[in-house]
């Protein structure tokens, strides 16, 4: 058992179990386009939470330029244009 965990239990804080943990990566291995139809169904939790990290950084980067190219064309439409694509958007 890892030093945090035991720590954890002493302090009287809440605990998450290993099947629990288990459980939490196995959800999210579901959620990731590269690890969702891999053929094995053994990866490690390690790699799980690289491919997270990354997928998050990549959807950040993806929402930035989508933001960006946004901005553009709302720059290049004329108000009413522009004013019809902003109540669409925050709809």
């Amino acid at each position: 058992m890892s030093s945090r965990r035991s720590r954890s239990r002493q302090s009287g804080t809440s605990r998450i179990t290993d099947d629990q943990i288990n459980d939490l990566v196995s959800k999210l291995q579901q959620l990731l386009p590269e690890l969702r139809n891999s053929r094995s169904d053994k990866v490690s939790a390690a790699k799980v939470l690289q491919e997270t990290c990354s997928y998050i950084r990549n959807l950040h980067r993806e929402v930035d330029d989508l933001s960006e190219r946004l901005s553009e064309l709302l720059e290049t439409t004329d108000a009413a244009q522009a004013a019809i694509i902003r109540n669409l958007l925050m709809q």
